[in-house]
């Protein structure tokens, strides 16, 4: 009787059904997991894009304090159509860029972030594109007159450590302060990320100086950002008292 109990907990079928039992068992513990910890990952994504916003007007904050200063200094929420138009219907914050992105430009909403600090008026653009692997993104600010960045922040999925993943880095975000948007004919054309820039303390020239063998992911910084931009321009055109020569 006990040599057959032997023989049958080391049958191959003993075997494959106990893999089975402790296969559904890990899966349903960690779908479990999963399930339980969504709303915390999803309450940690809103306090870092609340983070991200306020790093570009100059605000910095941990995640804990970032809603109440995100509502102490952003204003107003407005989530555009591509001719100007606000969409009332359209909660701005919710909108995933990535998503949008997959739709015809004229049937996509952009997200538009207005701040007040100190009495100094701020416009804060969401960013979304590619670079070398995968997505890029971020936001840019301007000042009230529509032309001067104020501050970039960036992000990205899977672009080389110690190259293209240096634009998360405060010393390049730093690049693009005080640079313009617009040439001296009222053009809209960003920043461009140029490798060797020879004028990087020329905030007229529409140029910062790129990362050093990160030649594709600052092309992607460069063209998210004129891209981007772009689809504001009907929005600003509109404002009464925004003084910038747009052409």
């Amino acid at each position: 009787m006990e040599e057959k109990s032997v023989n049958k907990t080391n049958s191959n079928g003993y075997t494959f059904m106990f893999a089975v039992i402790l296969v559904v068992v890990v899966a349903s513990v960690l779908a479990f997991t999963a399930t339980s910890l969504q709303p915390l990952q999803n309450e940690n994504v809103r306090q870092e894009k609340m983070q991200n916003i306020l790093a570009t007007i100059g605000v910095e904050s941990d995640r804990e304090g970032a809603e109440a200063l995100y509502n102490k200094y952003i204003t107003e929420t407005i989530a555009l159509k591509e001719d100007g138009s606000v969409d009332e219907n359209t909660d701005a914050f919710k909108v995933d860029l990535a998503k949008e992105l997959k739709k015809d430009v004229n049937e996509q909403i952009y997200p538009l972030y207005i701040a007040d600090v100190d009495g100094e008026k701020y416009y804060i653009i969401p960013l979304q594109g590619k670079g070398l692997w995968d997505a890029i993104w971020g936001y840019i600010s301007l000042k009230d007159d529509v032309n001067t960045i104020k501050g970039a922040v960036f992000d990205h999925k899977g672009e080389t450590p110690g190259l293209g993943a240096e634009i998360t880095q405060t010393w390049f975000r730093e690049r693009f302060g005080d640079e313009k948007i617009f040439d001296g004919n009222g053009n809209l054309i960003g920043v461009s990320v140029v490798k060797g820039n020879v004028g990087p303390s020329n905030k007229d020239d529409n140029k910062v100086d790129a990362i050093s063998g990160a030649t594709i992911t600052g092309n992607g910084v460069s063209d998210m950002i004129s891209e981007r931009l772009q689809h504001y321009l009907p929005y600003f055109k509109k404002q009464q008292d925004i003084k910038v020569a747009i052409q």
